[in-house]
């Protein structure tokens, strides 16, 4: 049965973080992982490497950059409609098809054209390309917030469709409803603090939430 682990859960945001790697620490002090050197720890790029990375390190491996990417709609590129993982895996947002009028042949040129970029960059980060075998390992999935959650629920799909044994999300922030999107799919989700009001934005909660170049990136995975 699946686990949601809550620490708070509040009405409006805060500074809680002063940036994403303090928040990964926090996280850590929540999970208090066993040291695990067969587990796979997957950051979804680019926000979530620097959370990953005490969480990796806790446990004794590195990180591996997580291929998705979430599928904007034509007419707001700012604004998602699903996500696409490298092996193909896409999960859409009925919701926002129906809102924004988008057709199937637009949902297959999109995804399409947002894989060719989950390519380029698993290719272009350490340890992103060939994704590793988790078959019948314990594998964390770790991002610095869930606004929608699609992104993290398209990781998730792919990662237990190759046979997991545990697949753990961790993420500093959350709001309600994606939560509940990725919770039954998880062995355990782990949450820092869970939004209960409306708008939300996980930028909200960090002093220093700046856009992480793929420099940073390969920098912070060691490459």
């Amino acid at each position: 049965m699946a686990d949601t682990i809550v620490v708070d859960r509040v009405g409006w945001h805060y500074l809680a973080f002063e940036d994403r790697t303090d928040a990964g620490h926090a996280l850590v002090r929540l999970i208090d992982p066993v040291p695990d050197r067969d587990a796979v720890v997957l950051a979804l790029p680019r926000g979530g490497v620097p959370v990953a990375a005490p969480l990796a390190g806790a446990l004794g491996v590195q990180v591996v950059p997580m291929p998705v990417r979430k599928l904007p709609i034509p007419a707001s590129p700012e604004m998602g409609f699903g996500a696409v993982t490298l092996d193909g895996t896409i999960v859409v947002n009925e919701r926002a098809l129906a809102g924004h009028d988008i057709d199937e042949l637009t949902v297959a040129r999109v995804a399409e054209e947002v894989q060719h970029e989950v390519e380029r960059r698993a290719r272009a980060y350490p340890r992103g390309f060939p994704f590793p075998d988790v078959e019948d390992r314990a594998v964390w999935i770790v991002d610095d917030g869930l606004a929608t959650g699609y992104t993290m629920l398209a990781a998730v799909r792919m990662v237990r469709t190759r046979k997991a044994r545990t697949v753990t999300a961790a993420v500093p922030v959350a709001a309600p409803r994606s939560l509940e999107l990725i919770s039954p799919l998880a062995t355990t989700t782990y949450c820092l603090i869970e939004q209960q009001s409306l708008p939300f934005a996980v930028a909200s909660y960090y002093r220093d939430f700046h856009d992480l170049s793929d420099d940073e990136v390969v920098e912070l995975l060691g490459g």
